[in-house]
């Protein structure tokens, strides 16, 4: 009997977490014979009463309640020390706290609150895995709460992605028709999605952290995910430092989740913004080992010109009354506050 521990950081999503668990419950089921499932839920100083929801609805869930909201980062980091799989944490530990597994799990799971786990997907990710004893982590497809395709494995991000997500591109009418290929292209870092239509496992550079399966050998040989990120781009860190210590990463078509996405950063957006960029130029900083001389020179002049382009239609959105100006004084004080990093 193999072991998965799913970990579910949750901040303010009580309904969105009650469906997920609920999911979860039913695809552990399908792997019941070979496969043990526990759930540890670490919440996130929530004031919408997720905490009571779960110990009510799901007692078989670890619940672990902070006192202030650790981020995505700390929330799994946490949840990884009380597993036994990093070295403790030297501040006190939030109670109540799981218990101790024995033996520790064989894989983990990370896991958004806002996913809905289709059939028996983490059986195929958990049984990959298995069968794959050199392969630190696996993700699955993803898709939105529609059905339609979502994106869920990326390549490690260059200049191409960042013009390609800063610059207005679509407001231009020369690329308004060509803007949507380019942004599903190899140049933004995407997968073709023939690759996540078959039923093949493929080799990716990272995998989204909203469902990422992680062998608990490589977390041990590799550490946690970096605290220095408190949300967005820990899962790129963490499974470009995978590799680099000799781990592969795949992606799983066959196993399928639904990601509603971006549930509870949406609720604070230009703030996940600033902390989006922050965490982007902590990684293009620490692993600009892995880009050309004179990256980081070309990455500041891109992210410049598109700040100053956001910002010019910005303004004119709000001349033709389409923004109010609360809304767009916390947008310009975002693009200047990433100005600045």
């Amino acid at each position: 009997m193999l072991r998965l521990t799913v970990i579910i950081v949750s901040y303010n999503v009580s309904s969105l977490l009650r469906d997920s668990l609920r999911s979860v419950a039913v695809a552990a089921a399908y792997s019941a014979g070979w496969l043990a499932v526990d759930v540890v839920v670490v919440d996130n100083a929530s004031s919408d009463g997720s905490a009571a929801m779960i110990a009510a609805e799901f007692p078989s869930v670890h619940l672990v309640g902070s006192d202030k909201n650790l981020g995505f980062t700390g929330g799994n980091n946490l949840a990884l020390r009380l597993l036994g799989l990093v070295a403790p944490d030297r501040e006190p530990t939030p109670r109540p706290r799981p218990p101790r597994q024995s033996p520790p799990p064989d894989f983990v799971l990370l896991l958004n609150p806002d996913t809905r786990v289709q059939a028996d997907a983490l059986g195929q990710m958990a049984a990959f895995l298995r069968d794959n004893p050199q392969t630190g982590a696996v993700g699955a497809r993803l898709s939105y709460g529609d059905g339609s395709f979502q994106h869920s494995a990326f390549r490690f991000p260059g200049l191409a992605q960042v013009a390609l997500d800063l610059l207005p591109l679509g407001e231009l009418p020369g690329l308004r028709r060509l803007a949507p290929r380019l942004w599903d292209s190899r140049l933004n870092g995407r997968y073709p999605r023939s690759l996540w239509q078959g039923r093949e496992p493929f080799p990716v550079d990272f995998v989204l952290g909203a469902a990422l399966m992680v062998r608990s050998d490589a977390i041990r040989h590799v550490g946690p995910l970096d605290d220095g990120y408190f949300m967005y781009c820990e899962e790129m860190d963490w499974c470009l430092r995978l590799q680099e210590a000799g781990w592969t990463v795949y992606a799983l078509p066959t196993a399928h989740i639904v990601h509603l996405e971006a549930q509870s950063s949406r609720q604070v957006r230009w703030s996940a913004f600033e902390r989006l960029w922050r965490s982007r130029f902590r990684f293009y900083r620490k692993q600009h080992v892995h880009y050309f001389k004179g990256f980081l020179f070309f990455l500041r002049l891109l992210v410049q010109i598109g700040i100053w382009g956001r910002a010019a239609l910005a303004r004119r959105r709000f001349a033709h009354g389409k923004l109010n100006g609360m809304h767009l004084e916390r947008e310009l004080a975002a693009y200047s506050t990433l100005r600045r990093l």
